[in-house]
């Protein structure tokens, strides 16, 4: 058991210098985008402000005049819950950029506009960094897994020591024992939140999440089946889980106004806080999706273009065993399900990850040997091998680092009892 522990000891402090940097970034992120609507006021203000002085614009109406101001195509319209806060039109411009006006609905007065999304997308695809595009995304799955195997592990090395308290600090911040106690304690408290924020964020990855998002679709778990066409592209905007690589119900040619698509999601329920997204081709139907709250809110429209008939009205109730569990678990990772203690309770598993990722590099300067890398002794035995390689399987980014880090521990060690050879035959 001892050489167990040494090997279970040795691996956390590798994974955590690995992942360390990465799991402070999504710590710092995710906690931003947790108060979305919150930093939102801070950066935009007034352009969010939409006071009532008037009927509200038939959103063709809306559209055309946003289309007039900006010289773009209008691609897409958010309606907010509160009617005195401002819509959000997303627009094409002739060269293809896209721009996120902040519109009256009264007037089509154009408060500002900013880039798709504003600056909570920028941090939403700083928090998957996005913005390195694959390299990134794999990056963050590699990460995710491996914070998985940190608390485990973490978990496993607290229980073996045995001999200290459960919860709590000893010593003085001059003390390695002090940082040791509130890095275990922290780890402890926070360590099933950290382990579910893991688990929840993977759907959203490249190569894990991608299988298991396809797979759920193939399998009929996502939602039930509907005529389709291949998926069509709508303008960028956040869709259930389930329904992101679902086929599109196929329709005809465009014909109808937004508004008489807009009709036909409102006798379905959708009346307020939704967003409109225009046919992306043709035969691509209207889009209406009430925007992200509970995972049961969860409630998508297609209407046909053409006549305006509805060709699937999706909701959380038609998703499958498997779609239903994941529209909840991220419903919850971004603090949306159960009101505010859900934030909370996410926010302080962030401060305690970022806690965890500044106390772990303070213990380790704190015991290093001088001029040493001072990483725990042990070898990997082949329980422990076996061990990772179904962690492996079952995170397949992080398995092949972990290949990756065993052949090089096999390296460094044939190295250096070739090192050792030379220098005893020299002798």
């Amino acid at each position: 058991m001892a050489d167990l522990y040494r090997a279970v000891w040795r691996w956390h402090f590798f994974a955590g210098l690995l992942v360390l940097p990465f799991l402070l970034w999504l710590a710092v992120t995710g906690s931003l985008y947790l108060y979305k609507p919150e930093l939102e006021r801070v950066v935009y203000g007034e352009w969010l402000r939409a006071p009532a002085h008037g009927a509200t614009l038939p959103v063709a109406t809306l559209a055309t005049r946003v289309a007039r101001q900006t010289g773009g195509s209008v691609v897409q319209l958010s309606r907010p819950a509160s009617a005195d806060e401002a819509w959000r039109v997303t627009f094409a411009l002739p060269d293809g950029e896209r721009r996120m006006a902040f519109v009256d609905p009264h007037d089509a007065r154009i408060a500002g506009t900013t880039s798709p999304g504003g600056v909570m997308q920028t941090v939403k695809h700083l928090h998957s960094l996005a913005l390195t595009g694959w390299v990134g995304n794999w990056l963050i799955e590699i990460a995710a897994g491996w914070s998985i195997v940190l608390v485990l592990s973490g978990l496993y090395l607290w229980w073996r020591r045995g001999r200290a308290p459960a919860i709590g600090v000893r010593g003085s911040p001059g003390k390695r024992l002090f940082w040791r106690d509130l890095h275990a304690s922290t780890g402890l408290v926070a360590g099933a939140v950290i382990l579910f924020l893991s688990l929840s964020g993977l759907p959203w990855s490249a190569v894990w999440g991608k299988t298991v998002q396809a797979g759920v679709a193939g399998a009929g778990w996502g939602r039930p089946a509907a005529p389709v066409a291949p998926a069509l592209a709508h303008a960028a905007h956040d869709l259930p889980w389930s329904l992101q690589q679902a086929p599109m119900p196929h329709g005809g040619a465009p014909a109808i106004a937004p508004d008489r698509a807009l009709a036909a999601a409102a006798r379905r329920g959708v009346t307020r806080d939704y967003t409109l997204s225009w046919p992306a081709a043709p035969g691509a139907p209207w889009l209406v999706s009430a925007n992200l709250g509970p995972a049961q809110a969860a409630h998508v429209i297609y209407v046909d273009a053409r006549d305006g008939r509805v060709l699937q009205d999706a909701r959380f109730d038609d998703f499958g065993a498997a779609a239903r569990a994941i529209e909840w678990s991220a419903a919850v990772h971004q603090g949306k399900q159960y009101g505010e203690a859900n934030r909370l309770v996410m926010l302080a598993a962030c401060v305690a990850l970022a806690l965890l990722c500044v106390t772990a590099p303070v213990m380790w300067w704190k015991r290093r040997p001088r001029g040493r890398v001072g990483a725990p002794p042990g070898q990997s035995g082949a329980g422990l091998v076996a061990i990772m390689g179904v962690a492996g399987l079952l995170f397949p980014l992080t398995g092949l680092t972990m290949v990756a880090a065993l052949a090089g521990q096999a390296a460094w060690r044939w190295a250096g009892r070739r090192r050792g050879r030379a220098v005893a035959a020299a002798v």
